[in-house]
């Protein structure tokens, strides 16, 4: 993190002018498209002209504000840089003037089209690393490379192969390329989430969700634990975005958890688990899930609810193991002393919740555009803050809110055109139309086979790429796949964003640990592999809903309540086993008898064993467990010393 950190300049004078200039307008104009303001222009706009003006402002800042190595000047912008930040506004500036005239003469190679495509792409890659370093360029040119040479590789990796001003030209000016999905729900959509907490932060809603947090938790064993899961979801609103969350989150609640006798690794896993869990928790997911509503053209609304249960799911299997870790540890709740009062709370900080309904209104009830309710959020959460004099923003902090939502846009501009270029690449090379065959093929035709080789592809994807390109990629070159095996569209869309977002969690390179680990000062291995226990249902859950589809409200009301119950106990009697304690510490022997009996009741119906049979077998299991050491710590408590 630290060295994240050093790779940015701090400038001043005339530097520092543009830099803020260019990093203002990136947020204002993403903010005034989100609104959908050009429906009501008198002139035709296409969506390739503001996607090139937002593509000019989200890359030329990055080679003012980040430096291209540790030796590079901190306080000045070099000369290389100015052309660098000049030539993303010429790459960009050039759709936004003069695509009513590419439109209609794509095919056509001329000069200019050359040499700005070529521009635009090494500007891609560069950005990209130096905001996230090398291995991403590497991937994004290795699949360039393909693109050209893939006639010399045998088999099924064997192409035609592109010339290199072909290459360029469709990497740059093509809808699939880097003005392609993911940039454009990038710039009309995300924007708006990313301001709505930037705004939220200025008026000091951030904290009232964490006190609220404490005020429902903290009284209990293991508060700062569960205050550390109940915020994360709760930022998870506003945020989607799981470093952000460890970031912002992680600085409070690890150090209050190690005060409070976790051990620096527990605390550590703990965050990072509860944040990677706001990128699944409606109504606000992380990037991926508008790609989702995108690529199967329903409103994200439907798609907000199909993954409400599975993410209560994830988050009631951290929370049962964080209550019993802390019965283990023999940890109890704050005293109320340090607990705000509930009444005293809401009176200064309900405005809060007013942003957060109407959030929840225009997308779950009104099936708003996602862009336009985010915007409206926004709106509503300065208006309410300007209510109460503590909370009243100023000039200087709603400029400071706007620059912030640029600074954290750059990372999501600079990855997402990479997204487009792999993605480009790869449709060009051909291999979107091979990698499906492959991994049927590879499947036999067997579903579930099929599902653990895709789950393993995007865990191993996930270790270098960001959960947004992960799913991007797959949807692409997998989605086909399943859904040629039957599998629910929907279902299958949320098995990948899901299995993408747990590379965050899994190590070796899981990012929302690493910055859980470093602020908690904890040792990296140690921490992955309890994060991976604490998030084990998310492991899960996904098999799961792709064979029984009514754990993602795909079903009849009661057939939906059974699913509900059933897996709500299962993931209670798997916490149970992980965890490793119930009214006493378990041995191995009954824990993997918890574990037994919570896959029995999470499990989907299977061929040879119905699921009437499976919910019985997992609760008389469960119930017998959970009598005999209710039974064994009774006498254990009553007995004379």
């Amino acid at each position: 993190m630290t060295e994240i950190i050093a790779r940015f300049r701090t400038l001043d004078g005339p530097a520092r002018t543009i830099e803020r200039v260019l990093l203002m307008a990136l947020t204002l104009v993403g903010a005034v498209w989100a609104t959908q303001v050009q429906h009501y222009l008198p002139w035709a706009f296409f969506n390739e002209q503001y996607l090139g003006l937002f593509l000019a402002l989200g890359l030329s800042p990055v080679f003012l504000c980040v430096r291209a190595s540790p030796r590079a000047p901190v306080d000045r912008v070099p000369w290389y840089d100015w052309l660098a930040a000049l030539g993303a506004l010429v790459v960009g500036g050039y759709v936004t003037i003069f695509y009513p005239t590419i439109a209609y003469s794509l095919g056509i190679l001329t000069w200019d089209k050359l040499i700005l495509g070529g521009l635009a792409v090494f500007l891609v890659l560069e950005s990209v690393r130096r905001l996230a370093g090398w291995a991403l360029m590497w991937i994004a040119l290795a699949c360039i490379l393909y693109a050209k040479f893939a006639w010399l590789l045998p088999g099924v990796l064997y192409a035609k192969g592109s010339m290199w001003g072909r290459i360029a030209v469709y990497l740059y000016l093509d809808s699939s390329g880097i003005f392609g999905v993911p940039l454009a729900v990038t710039a009309s959509i995300v924007v708006a989430y990313i301001f709505f907490g930037a705004a939220l932060a200025a008026v000091g809603g951030d904290k009232f969700l964490s006190d609220l947090a404490l005020v429902a938790m903290g009284r209990y064993r293991g508060g700062p634990a569960k205050m550390a899961v109940v915020s994360s979801s709760l930022y998870g609103l506003v945020s989607g975005s799981a470093v952000a969350n460890v970031v912002v989150d992680g600085a409070i609640t690890i150090p209050m958890m190690k005060r409070a006798g976790y051990p620096a690794h527990l605390a550590a896993a703990i965050e990072a688990v509860s944040s990677n869990g706001g990128q699944i928790m409606p109504p606000v997911m992380g990037a991926a899930a508008f790609l989702i509503a995108e690529y199967l053209s329903i409103s994200y609304g439907e798609v907000a609810l199909a993954a409400a249960i599975p993410a209560c799911l994830y988050y009631l299997a951290l929370f049962v193991q964080v209550d019993l870790e802390a019965a283990k540890l023999g940890l109890a709740g704050r005293a109320p002393a340090e607990i705000p009062r509930l009444r005293q709370l809401m009176r200064r900080g309900w405005v809060f919740l007013v942003p957060l309904l109407v959030l929840v209104y225009t997308l779950m009830l009104s099936n708003w555009e996602a862009g336009k309710a985010g915007m409206l959020a926004v709106v509503t959460t300065f208006l309410v803050g300007a209510l109460q004099k503590e909370t009243r923003p100023s000039w200087r902090g709603i400029l400071d809110a706007i620059e912030s939502t640029a600074r954290t846009m750059l990372d999501l501009v600079a990855i997402t055109t990479l997204a487009g270029v792999v993605i480009g690449s790869l449709q060009l090379s051909g291999f979107t139309s091979k990698l499906p065959l492959i991994l049927v093929s590879m499947a036999g035709g067997n579903v579930f086979l099929l599902l653990v080789l895709t789950a393993i592809v995007s865990i191993i994807l996930g270790m270098s790429l960001p959960t947004t390109v992960v799913y991007i990629t797959l949807a692409v070159l997998v989605g086909p796949a399943l859904g040629q095996l039957g599998i629910v569209p929907l279902a299958a869309h949320l098995f990948l964003f899901y299995f993408g977002m747990l590379s965050l969690i899994t190590p070796p390179d899981c990012l929302a640990t690493y910055a859980a680990a470093a602020i908690a000062k904890s040792d990296f291995w140690r921490t992955g592999w309890t994060g991976m226990r604490l998030g084990i249902v998310a492991y899960i859950v996904p098999f799961v809903f792709v064979f029984h589809p009514a754990l993602i409200l795909r079903g009849t009301p009661a057939e939906i309540i059974v699913a509900i119950l059933t897996a709500s106990a299962g993931v209670i009697l798997l916490g149970i086993g992980c965890a490793g304690y119930l009214f006493r510490p378990l041995g191995w022997v009954r824990r993997s008898w918890a574990c037994l009996a919570g896959l029995c009741l999470i499990l989907p119906p299977l061929s040879w064993l119905p699921e009437v049979a499976a919910d019985a077998v997992g609760l008389a299991l469960g119930g017998l467990l959970v009598a005999m050491e209710w039974t064994a710590t009774t006498r254990q408590e009553t007995a004379p010393a």
